[in-house]
């Protein structure tokens, strides 16, 4: 079963979550900022630190 068919056959029991960041050091919803706010949000670039720790291991060799 397709992604698109899964979501079609489920869209009735489906609801809307809300999605909170924190900003400024408090948590905000997303949906209350505004048309810029929104678009950097979506922007943001998502990392595990396992991931990121690998990579800062490969720059450092890189310049060894």
């Amino acid at each position: 079963m397709s992604q698109n068919e899964i979501l079609e056959r489920y869209r009735e029991e489906r609801t809307r979550c809300t999605v909170y960041t924190r900003v400024m050091g408090y948590h905000r919803p997303v949906e209350s900022f505004n048309l810029g706010k929104k678009g950097e949000f979506r922007e943001r670039t998502h990392f595990t630190e396992s991931r990121a720790a690998a990579h800062e291991a490969a720059d450092v060799r890189a310049v060894a």
